[in-house]
């Protein structure tokens, strides 16, 4: 273990070095002190999971760090989306459109565990790094200056039992207390609409001061994070399409009120 801890010190430094970042400043990404990232890095102090989690994700890091952890399996988290996470972080306006399932920065433990849960050969343990490095992602809500943010979603995202009738309780309460914040908006897209430009499958945008805008297309094959003008365009106007076909904030916060209440009654 003690060969461990070196080893991951040497790596922290040298993806730290790489980043240009100072040992404070990776401390403050970190919310943590300089001395406890100084003593990680020279192998005198044992890093945590939470820390481990969050050092490879401001660091663009894929499990290097969190492997020489005792009894930890690495979550596979693919290096096209370590941008994501950073990106989020940067954005002063984030939009989203979801047709299947809740948005990640909306969703609760409970429904996270069951979407990932869901996954081809998912083990306890990688359901549970997941969902806390997806619940980590949502603290962009409790900086001093969160981003505007702005979700679409389905009919049917209400509608689908996703974790069970209890599960699905606790979201929808979840979305409609986030929905009171100034800084977030949730509007639905009716089921009677029919198809929309929507059903071809997710995507996030995030706008921030001095970085690209960036756009995250979800897909079951191949999935990517992209900054490139014309698919940021495109992206863009898309959802802009679907948003005329959206409910207005008020009847859409109306309608998971009463969605709720079905999900209470049963």
């Amino acid at each position: 273990m003690a060969e461990d801890g070196q080893k991951y010190g040497e790596i922290l430094k040298k993806a730290r070095d790489s980043a240009h970042l100072s040992q404070r400043a990776l401390g403050e990404l970190l919310s943590c002190s300089e001395s406890l990232v100084g003593l990680i890095e020279r192998g005198k102090r044992k890093p945590t999971k939470q820390f481990t989690l969050a050092a490879e994700a401001a660091l663009g890091l894929d499990g290097e760090l969190f492997e020489l952890l005792p009894n930890t399996t690495v979550m596979t988290v693919p290096k096209w989306f370590r941008e994501w996470p950073r990106a989020e972080e940067r954005a002063h306006t984030i939009r989203t459109w979801q047709p299947l399932v809740v948005p990640g920065l909306l969703q609760t433990a409970g429904y996270a565990r069951a979407v990932l849960g869901a996954w081809p050969h998912a083990t306890d343990e990688w359901v549970e790094e997941g969902v806390e490095a997806r619940l980590k992602r949502q603290a962009v809500f409790d900086r001093g200056e969160p981003p505007v943010y702005r979700a679409l979603i389905d009919e049917c995202v209400l509608l689908r039992p996703v974790g069970g009738n209890g599960v699905m309780r606790d979201q929808l309460r979840h979305l409609l207390r986030m929905a009171e914040r100034p800084n977030i908006s949730i509007q639905v897209v009716p089921l009677d609409v029919g198809a929309t430009v929507g059903v071809l499958g997710a995507f996030s945008l995030a706008q921030g001061d001095g970085m690209s805008d960036h756009v995250y297309l979800e897909a079951a094959a191949q999935p990517k994070v992209s900054v490139h003008q014309e698919t940021v365009r495109r992206i863009d106007g898309t959802y802009d399409a679907i948003r005329e076909w959206a409910h207005p904030v008020h009847m859409s916060r109306r309608l998971m009120r009463e969605v709720v209440a079905r999900y209470e009654d049963r």
